[in-house]
């Protein structure tokens, strides 16, 4: 049962670490601090889709099922939980460019957002002090 409940925290985590990647920067806008920690995940995100590496979650994750007697799964975490979701074919080299580019294009969206946001913020500031 511990490993269950392990191996669930775990993809929690991961599906945590998922969405924080593609929305994260929002979280920036509020506290700017937190691109010290987003940044680096987006590029970790974008570096294992390119790459086709898998997230060290998922073999800890299929450890931990394997543990408790369930069976793990081949491929990533992306492959196994979200593409099923969002694409019905299997997962290859040209669609985790596509992810990665994705990942890549949203937060670049995202922080030109937030650094217009930051600089309405510091121009509505500076006019409140003249």
């Amino acid at each position: 049962m511990a490993y269950k409940l392990a191996a669930d925290f775990v993809l929690l985590l991961h599906f945590g670490f998922v969405v924080f990647v593609i929305a994260g920067a929002l979280l920036v806008t509020r506290r700017h601090w937190l691109a010290v920690l987003h940044l680096p995940a987006v590029i970790w995100a974008a570096m294992l889709e390119f790459r086709g590496w898998i997230c060290p979650l998922t073999p800890l994750e299929n450890s931990l099922r394997q543990a408790a007697g369930e069976s793990g799964y081949q491929g990533g975490f992306v492959e196994h939980y979200l593409l099923p979701v969002l694409y019905p074919a299997s997962l290859d080299a040209r669609m985790q460019t596509l992810i990665g580019s994705f990942v890549i294009l949203i937060n670049v969206a995202l922080y030109a957002r937030v650094l217009i946001v930051h600089r309405r913020q510091q121009k509505d500031s500076s006019e409140t002090t003249n």
